[in-house]
């Protein structure tokens, strides 16, 4: 099993199942929903999805017809896509699970779309925390 919540708390969330297809996306429609260069999905079936908390905080925005990214109204976390062609399945957000998972990503898609700051083989340094050079 994994947990999940939003930023806020007011959604918290669990997953009773394994996450299949994990991707990076770096389409535009999920560049601009995280703010981020791509948004790393996983599809997980309906049935194994159960919202603990916050079901009330959930909204959603209808990108094209039947299919819908649902967010927390509260602090705007994306949570999970749903498309109504495919209705067994949810494209989870990753990004809000606490857990961690066994899963891995397949594939980086959309590359043709990505930012355009965005260097996929980018050889930079890692930090467990800020970088050196920030002032706090």
């Amino acid at each position: 099993m994994y947990q999940g919540s939003c930023l806020c708390g007011a959604v918290t969330l669990e997953v009773h199942g394994a996450i299949d297809a994990i991707i990076h996306c770096h389409c535009s429609k999920c560049r601009k929903s995280s703010g981020t260069a791509y948004a790393t999905n996983g599809f997980v079936s309906t049935s194994d999805m159960l919202i603990k908390t916050g079901q009330e905080s959930i909204h959603h925005y209808e990108t094209a017809p039947g299919k819908k990214r649902h967010f927390c109204k509260v602090c705007a976390s994306p949570i999970f896509s749903s498309n109504e062609h495919a209705p067994e399945k949810l494209r989870l957000r990753l990004g809000i699970l606490d857990s961690a998972i066994i899963e891995r990503p397949i594939s980086h898609n959309f590359v043709s779309s990505r930012a355009s700051w965005d260097d996929l083989d980018a050889n930079l340094p890692r930090y467990d925390g800020h970088e050196p050079s920030r002032n706090q």
